[in-house]
């Protein structure tokens, strides 16, 4: 179902199992207690509806095709034997589906019953797994019923004329989906104080299956949700489980049709409980993030190293065949990934970032004995957040906010919107607020290098990339004196983003400073953070009005004038750097995938298409505050994400290998050659950009 992980060229770009994804199901039927032969009918209807959604594995509740809620009748012969006949029987028919079955029944092995999992393939049974843990408390009383695993005596069971690996001890691989091995237990086994999914992850399995009979109590769903996001994170797998509900037997107990598919943590998706309807619930795993996600966390290889995982269990495979369409991603991949969606969750994150910040200049500022702060205020995104966390900080300390020594510096291409904003930004915030006009300093430097611009040449040749760093140069020159002047300490203004793509000057104020606040924080996120600050209106209407005008203007260095004469000036920049180096929201997008995870470039562009390529793939595009909803071709990522390969891999890394100290903000990443990123400052793009074009339609 997907391409060769080995580098193959990319047969459907548009198919999920071609980028690393697979579809699974939790299939939730309506049991008939004891009839076998109708509980089979059932689940063969929601097997054939999982195949029909291109699922490559699906999971049914423990033992559905005899129910669970059958007590002293699971030691009657027409039970067990009917149970049998309706496995041989799916089997049989599974020759029609494309996609593996996971099915609980009772099975008599070795004089004992035995709890057990099924896993159904292609017209053959591939493995049988018994429950390990039985519960024998307050309403269970398993062993009563069922052997354990650990009593089991063979290996093999005869099934059908045929011999079929029998035990705890399975993994099972299918084919041909790379990284999709999967471990199964049952119920109680997920609620013991060592699940055997985890050495089954250890061992390699992507993907856990659960087939569970939990009875339902209050409260008892949101500790299965507990369990289900805690193993899936801890074990770094997916999560798949499937809960018996309608049908089931009410003597005593009461049942809920749970079914919960989880990622690394994350809740994919979950049915609706109670319902006394069959249901189906469907999730494309990203099994390419898990593989990245291991290859990364060095404790799960020690892990599984001390435990020896591997040497527990044998392998069994499983082949299903390719669906013979593309088969669409139906995940929802979030336009901005550094930003949750939901609102709540997007202010707790703000307020997170924002205590991050503070505390590390907090703890800077003690552990220096510094008590003043220098920084430059553009009227820009970048030093407007800074300056806020340098309010915050001062007020935290209890030192006046006359600490902070804030200065605008207009230059050739300041214009009158941003240079206005810097100064009632400044005024609103109660800092001290001063003003240096560069351009004397700047014509001054361009002197002495004889550059044209003082020979009174003008035009586009002219405001070249010295003619903009002489300016940004000058700018940092005044702070670190200041700095000095007063013994106060530098705050950097620079993003994340603007790191990436190496959009600063080497050895200037959005690269060097004695303390960089927002050096591990995207742009995207920092614009979400004023919005936020904007709702809060924490420092008055005049600053929240400022604010959003400064959220509103274009992003620009402004350092090249619109033309000459005030006449020209509209007040509006003259430059856009989303013009040069892409727009920030689809190159944050690239930053994160790269960066976080080392996709493949024909993968990051698969992702952004699905997100960024179409405005009806879901409703969750609505939900970000500020966004206009813009859509890109596939022919605008790549160029975008091309540049993106181009800067980042190739021409910015010996700025970053000299970042100044600041403080990882998100678990997204940061630059620093200390911290997350550590890169050869003389590398190239050259295979990014050949596997980008060699996989791109």
């Amino acid at each position: 179902m997907a391409a060769s992980d080995t580098g193959g060229a990319v047969r459907r770009f548009d198919d999920l199992y071609e980028h690393g994804f697979a579809r699974v199901a939790v299939c939730l039927p309506r049991v008939e207690i004891g009839d076998p032969a109708a509980n089979l009918e059932r689940t063969l209807a929601l097997a054939r509806h999982a195949d029909e959604l291109d699922a490559v594995a699906a999971v049914f509740p423990e033992l559905n095709l005899s129910g669970y809620s059958l007590d002293d009748l699971f030691h009657q012969s027409a039970v067990l034997d009917g149970s049998k006949a309706a496995l041989l029987e799916l089997a049989e028919a599974s020759r029609d589906f494309r996609t593996a079955l996971i099915v609980g029944l009772p099975l008599l092995v070795d004089g004992a019953v035995f709890n057990v999992a099924a896993v159904v393939c292609t017209g053959r049974i591939a493995g049988i797994v018994p429950k390990i843990y039985l519960p024998n408390y307050r309403e269970y009383y398993e062993k009563r019923y069922f052997a354990a695993a650990e009593s089991r005596r063979s290996e093999v069971v005869s099934l059908g004329g045929e011999d079929v690996p029998f035990g705890e001890d399975l993994l099972f691989d299918v084919g041909p989906v790379p990284g999709f091995r999967f471990h199964v237990e049952i119920c109680e086994d997920l609620w013991s104080p060592l699940p055997p999914s985890t050495h089954g992850a250890l061992a390699g399995a992507s993907v856990l299956f659960n087939l569970s009979a939990s009875n339902v109590t209050i409260g008892k769903a949101d500790y299965r949700r507990l369990l289900c996001a805690s193993q899936s994170g801890r074990s770094v797998a997916a999560y798949v489980y499937a809960g018996a509900g309608a049908g089931e037997s009410t003597t005593d107990l009461a049942w809920d049709s749970h079914g919960l598919i989880y990622e690394n943590g994350e809740r994919l998706a979950e049915s609706e409980r109670f319902s006394q309807e069959a249901q189906i619930l469907t999730a494309d795993l990203d099994l390419e993030r898990l593989a990245q996600e291991r290859l990364r966390m060095s404790t799960f290889r020690d892990a599984a190293r001390r435990e020896s995982a591997a040497g527990r269990f044998r392998r069994v495979g499983v082949a299903v065949k390719r669906p013979a369409a593309a088969v669409a991603l139906e995940r929802e991949i979030p336009r901005f990934p550094y930003v949750p969606a939901d609102s709540d969750e997007r202010d707790e994150r703000c307020a997170e970032a924002f205590d991050i910040q503070v505390a590390g200049l907090v703890q800077r500022l003690r552990a220096t004995g510094i008590e003043k702060v220098v920084i430059g205020v553009s009227g820009g995104l970048d030093s407007s957040h800074a300056l806020i966390v340098c309010v915050r900080a001062v007020d935290s300390l209890g030192l006046p906010r006359a600490n902070i020594l804030a200065y605008t510096l207009p230059g050739f291409g300041t214009s009158s919107r941003t240079y206005e904003n810097a100064k009632r930004l400044m005024a609103a915030l109660g800092v001290t607020a001063s003003e240096i006009d560069i351009r004397p300093a700047s014509e001054r430097m361009l002197e002495s290098i004889d550059h044209p611009y003082s020979r009174g040449e003008r035009g586009a040749l002219v405001y070249d990339a010295t003619f903009e760093n002489v300016q940004a140069g000058e700018r940092t020159s005044h702070l670190f004196r200041l700095a000095n002047l007063n013994r106060g300490l530098v705050i950097g203004t620079g993003d994340l983003s603007e790191l990436a793509l190496g959009w600063c000057t080497y050895g200037v104020g959005d690269q060097m400073a004695h303390y960089s606040v927002n050096s591990s924080v995207p742009k995207t996120l920092i614009q979400h953070l004023i919005r936020w600050e904007v709702e809060r209106a924490e420092f008055g209407a005049e600053a929240s009005e400022t604010l959003q005008s400064i959220v509103d203007t274009e992003i620009s260095p402004e350092l090249v004038p619109a033309a000459e004469g005030p006449e020209a000036d509209n007040g509006e920049p003259a430059q856009s750097t989303e013009a040069v180096i892409g727009p920030f929201e689809l190159q944050d997008f690239h930053l994160y995938y790269l960066s976080r995870y080392g996709y493949r470039p024909s993968r990051v562009a698969f992702l952004a298409h699905h997100a960024w390529g179409d405005r009806n793939r879901g409703a969750w595009l609505d939900t970000m505050p500020g966004s206009d909803r813009r859509e890109y071709t596939l022919a605008e990522i790549k160029h975008w994400l091309e540049v993106f390969l181009v800067r980042f891999f190739g021409t910015s890394q010996f700025k970053r290998s000299a970042l100044p100290n600041g403080p990882k903000v998100g678990s997204g990443g940061s630059l620093s050659p200390r911290g997350d990123w550590r890169a050869p400052s003389d590398g190239g793009p050259a295979v990014w950009v050949e596997e980008l074009r060699r996989n791109l339609p």
